[in-house]
Parts: C-alpha cells; structure tokens; sequence
C-alpha cells in the first residue's frame, strides 16, 4: 500500500543535450563523437554542443571560430530548428496524457505537478514508467528528479545528467543543495557569483548561512529571494501549459486605407514590438497569427505553425506570408493585427543556425536601446513612415 505524503511532489524533466540528441537520431555515426550544432561558417555561433565539447570549454552562444580552436575534431551540423520543434511537441504530447499538471518550461524542459499522485501508486515508480516511454517512443536521452519543489527538482535534474534520474526526500532539501557551487543555484548569473565570491562565498551551504538582513542590504529584494532558495524554499507553483496563452498587438486605422506601403510598414512595427515582449519575457512563440478586419467590417485571420523562436527576422517572414494571404486588394482595410502564441519559456533565443556572432549581438544591442528607451526608440527602415501614425 502506498503512503501517502502531506507535501508536493514535483518532477523535473530535461531532454539531455536536446539538438544534439536529435542530430544523433539522424546520423548515428555522430553518437559518442563531439558534436556541434550552429552556424556552419567561421562568423557563424554555437546553438548547442554535446558532452564531448563541453570538456574542451565550448559552450553555447560561443563563436564557432573559437570553439573549433578548442575543439578541432568536432563534428558541425547546421541544425534543423524545425525538426527541433517536432520532437518537442512529440515529448509534450507523451507527458500531456499522462499527467494532470504540466508545464512546459522550455523547448526542452518540463516540470511536472504529481501531489496526489501517490494514493494511487508511488511517484518514483511513475516518473521512472515515464522516463522509460518518452525513451522508448523517441529515442531521445531524457534525465529527471523528483522532489518536493520546482527549486530542488531542476537543480537535482542537473546533477542527474546524463540521462539518469534522483529523487530528493522531503526534508533532505537543504543538505542537497549544501555541498554545491553557488554557480548551481538559479538565479545567480556570473555578476552575481562574482560578488558572493569577493564576499567568501562560494558554496550554497556557506550561502545559507549569511544572514537574512546582509543579504538583503548588500542585494535588495534579490537578496532575499537567493537566501530562500539556499535554505531549499520554493512555494512557486507549477502553471499549467497552455497553447492559448499569447501576446500580441492590433491597431484600428483613423481611416481605412488601402495604402500598401502604410500596410507593410504597420505590420514590420507591430511585429517587431511584440518580438522584442516576447523575449523581453524570456518566451518562445511556436504560432503566429495575423489579423485583417475590412471596411465592412469582415474580419478574417490566418494563423501558422513555426519552430519556436524569438527572432525577428524569422516571425516577421511569417507575417508577411499571412498577411499576403489574407489581403484582397479591392478593399480597404480598417485594422491590422499580430498575435503570437503557443508560447513557451526560453533563453534570447535567435536562430543561431543561420545568424552570425555579429547579428546576435545587433539584436542584443537593439533590445538594449528599447529597453532603456522604449519600444519605438529604434526601428527598421521599412516602418519609418509610420512614426506619423493614423491608427488608434
């Protein structure tokens, strides 16, 4: 008989090294070799790297320049973004069903609410089935803990790879975390870590131990937070996946128009203000959705299907396609719209497969400007005009 337990249980699940594992799937002779997935010229960068890389120091985002240097032997594959996608909602489904709470942190990553689970039957022994099937059904290398919060089950996940699996006793979540560099911790990037470490801190038990009120003085709100985390508190709930969340813009024109370059103009704006949202959010958008509304006030949409990502370029081509389909010349137009959806949590990921170091530093750059400026401080040439706007 099962025992019951007055606690969460919350499971974290990761697919191991997710771009090259599906590459492998591909190309077997690329199993066990070092692998780099990313642009395929010297100004090209790293998407994602195998185990085998990693030992040399290449790590993603790094000028693929570089990590040849560090890694000769590497095998490079350009990426295919779109079978990316493909196994990630394969692996989505597959949870879907057998869950009753999931939420989809990334392209890759998923935490899994399971209190309650263990009237029926234990959770170490479903989470394990689970493993198994998402294995056996994609051949795709999947690690995962189970623990009592989503803090300690994605910290314990990483210390699991690759392709294992632990599971953190309730109570134990403290003397988990203890021994481990700070680096470990979510949340602390390296301006951070540098600080702890000018402060002698360099483990998450020593992190623990400072006081509540110096860490709140030396790193205000964030203080407190880090200070939580290192004594294993997290209460943060797992919010359920759901395709419909979405973000997006419509403008309703002063005057209907049949102004194709005012159109375009207003479509390239409010594209690229709900691009720079969406990864000011830290999101991926897997659907993109235009909107036209006429001067009769038909009002139609069209809506496709893209490998998740945050780029500009890549969901504004897509806008443009649906716009062209949805645009009968012979009447004016009265709103325009963009809506992007199935969204899910994930680096600034621009597709670096296709983009320079240069470039991803361009977008760095231009998110800077809007972010301390506002979103219309910087724009592209094709929207100029429209800094004169008739919309409302």
């Amino acid at each position: 008989m099962a025992i019951i337990s007055n606690h969460r249980n919350i499971a974290h699940f990761d697919l191991d090294t997710f771009f090259v594992s599906v590459e492998r799937l591909k190309n077997s002779k690329l199993v066990n070799k070092p692998v780099i997935v990313g642009g395929l010229s010297d100004r090209g960068v790293v998407a994602a790297c195998s185990y085998e890389t990693r030992a040399f120091g290449v790590h993603s985002a790094m000028p693929m320049k570089l990590a040849l240097r560090l890694c000769p032997d590497a095998n490079v594959v350009r990426g295919d973004h779109d079978n990316y996608s493909h196994y990630s909602r394969i692996v989505t489904d597959i949870i879907r069903q057998e869950v009753p709470v999931l939420e989809k942190a990334s392209i890759d990553e998923f935490y899994l609410d399971l209190t309650g689970m263990d009237k029926f039957f234990g959770c170490s022994k479903f989470t394990g089935e689970l493993k198994h099937k998402i294995m056996k059904e994609t051949g795709l290398p999947i690690s995962y803990a189970l623990a009592s919060n989503k803090l300690i089950s994605k910290v314990a996940t990483n210390e699991a790879k690759p392709n294992g699996q632990i599971e953190i006793d309730y109570g134990q979540e403290k003397p988990f975390l203890a021994p481990l560099k700070i680096e470990k911790m979510p949340g602390i990037g390296d301006k951070t870590s540098k600080l702890l470490r000018q402060m002698g801190i360099d483990t998450i038990r020593t992190l623990s131990e400072i006081p509540l009120r110096l860490m709140e003085s030396r790193f205000g709100k964030n203080g407190i937070d880090l200070s939580r985390k290192a004594n294993g508190i997290d209460f943060s709930p797992v919010v359920p996946f759901s395709e419909q969340k979405s973000i997006g813009k419509e403008d309703t024109f002063e005057n209907d128009t049949i102004d194709m370059q005012f159109l375009h103009s207003e479509l390239v704006r409010m594209t690229e203000n709900i691009a720079f949202q969406l990864r000011q959010q830290h999101k991926l958008c897997g659907c993109v959705t235009v909107k036209l509304r006429y001067s009769n006030f038909d009002t139609y949409t069209r809506q496709a299907s893209i490998s998740y990502t945050a780029s500009d370029d890549v969901i504004l081509q897509t806008a443009k396609e649906l716009f062209k389909r949805l645009y009968d010349k012979r009447m004016l137009v009265r709103l325009i719209g963009v809506r992007l959806s199935d969204l899910v949590y994930g680096q600034h990921q621009i597709d670096l497969f296709t983009e320079t170091e240069e470039s991803v530093r361009l977008y760095q750059a231009l998110d800077h400007i809007r972010t301390r400026f506002g979103e219309d401080a910087i724009f592209r040439g094709t929207a100029k005009h429209l800094r004169n706007p008739k919309c409302t």
